[in-house]
């Protein structure tokens, strides 16, 4: 079990609100940028718009700069700690979030949103394993789900921005970046009542004295070839790579298709999506009630089929825009069982404290990585054949829950269990194959 803390312990809750509002960040950034590029492209006076190649770029190198601050981020905040990670991280953010109001050319925003994805990447890994550590086993589920169901809202944020200032063009895009903006510096604030994680604390002390329990001893990158946790590592991996990079066609290019191909507008598009809200906060809550039971695979396995059939729906009734909403609803709502939330639940169980934060960012960082050099070329991809891509990577989807499902469907060690004991005692536990349900 977690380690107790010397102190007074926050809240979980508390911890899961503050430290999920990464998770909000996350996606109102990565969706207002994907909204924000395409009214970059209007021309302003004196300054042409950006191109659907500068586009796919920008868009790649957010991509990136989010799996090179995940790499990093992650291994920092089991070396240094979360709280001084997840506190830097939001201030470049915030740091980032101003560039287009220097200049909406290539050069100027290129720079800014690296420095974004870098925040955003690096805050995500320090972040869940800060609310991981602050609960217990009868809610590390149900506030992990919380605490993604806040990117709902960040989407949101980004949607209703798009609605409202969608035809203003290039300044609709300035309204976006300011507004995220604007929530990170609260964030920020809000961060500062969040302690240090008291498992981060206990195996810092406890490796400082010589003391040889799992947290303490197993924080090496060589542990992650060990047993046992090599087999659930490399399903993270592969898993969900896959899966990010199928979602990524409708998470980040959503609008550019309903523009270029669909020839929808912008504001009409964004309107219809608010349809996507109601379908997240209903399967976060539906997956709340069950990520803390044996019937989280069963939602798991459903969600996956659900997903897949979503991606294709444009494939078999063209890319109108009844076929787009109806795609990303149910994707959307589908996803909350077998996506992001339950990769972040299977990633906390499965490592202990001083490999948690590394594992969770490298997982992200592979992921993203891959989504990167995907998004450069996807917009022309997009132009030449946009049912090819939908079919694609409905199939790259489907490869990847498969993995998911092989990895995880007789559960694995949770880490939390041995976290504190000696390393003999652990092993001993081990052999018992202690699981938790997936």
């Amino acid at each position: 079990m977690s380690a107790s803390s010397i102190r007074t312990a926050p809240n979980p809750w508390w911890v899961g609100f503050v430290c999920g509002m990464a998770t909000f960040v996350d996606a109102a950034a990565t969706t207002g940028i994907a909204v924000a590029l395409v009214l970059f492209q209007s021309s302003t006076a004196g300054v042409a718009g950006l191109t659907p190649d500068q586009v796919g770029l920008l868009t790649g190198v957010l991509t990136a700069g989010v799996a090179v601050g995940s790499l990093v981020g992650g291994r920092l905040a089991d070396r240094f700690g979360r709280r001084r990670v997840f506190l830097v991280t939001m201030t470049l953010i915030v740091l980032g979030s101003l560039t287009p109001f220097l200049g909406l050319s290539l050069g100027a925003l290129l720079p800014g949103i690296a420095l974004i994805g870098l925040g955003v990447g690096a805050d995500l890994p320090a972040a869940l394993a800060s609310i991981s550590e602050a609960a217990s086993d009868r809610n590390r589920g149900k506030i992990l789900v919380f605490s993604n169901l806040l990117g709902g809202f960040g989407i949101l944020l980004a949607v209703l921005i798009g609605i409202f200032f969608g035809s203003l063009g290039a300044a609709g895009g300035r309204i976006m970046f300011a507004a995220f903006g604007g929530v990170g510096l609260i964030v920020l604030a809000l961060r500062l009542t969040i302690p240090e994680s008291a498992s981060w604390l206990a195996a810092r002390a406890e490796h400082r004295a010589g003391v040889q329990t799992v947290r303490a001893e197993r924080g090496s990158i060589r542990d992650f070839g060990r047993m046992p946790y090599r087999r659930p590592f490399a399903t993270l991996l592969v898993y969900y790579t896959l899966a990010s990079i199928a979602i990524s066609v409708a998470g980040s290019f959503g609008t550019f298709v309903a523009v270029n191909v669909a020839a929808i507008p912008v504001n009409e598009y964004q309107t219809w999506t608010l349809l996507a809200m109601p379908a997240a906060i209903l399967g976060a809550v539906w997956f709340m009630a069950v990520a803390d039971t044996p019937w989280r695979m069963s939602y798991f396995v459903a969600g996956s089929i659900a997903v897949v059939a979503a991606n294709l729906v444009p494939v078999f009734f063209g890319f109108t825009l009844p076929a787009l909403i109806i795609s990303v609803v149910v994707s959307t709502f589908a996803g909350a069982f077998c996506f992001e939330t339950i990769m972040k639940v299977w990633t906390q169980e499965s490592f202990p404290t001083m490999l948690r934060s590394t594992a969770q960012g490298t997982v992200y960082a592979v992921a993203r990585f891959a989504t990167a050099g995907f998004n450069v070329v996807t917009p022309a991809l997009l132009a030449l054949n946009p049912s090819g891509v939908y079919v694609g990577v409905s199939i790259v989807a489907a490869a990847g829950f498969l993995i998911g499902w092989i990895g995880f469907r007789r559960g694995v060690t949770n880490a939390f269990d041995v976290d504190s004991e000696t390393l003999p005692d652990a092993a001993a536990v081990e052999s018992r194959s202690s699981t938790v349900a997936s």
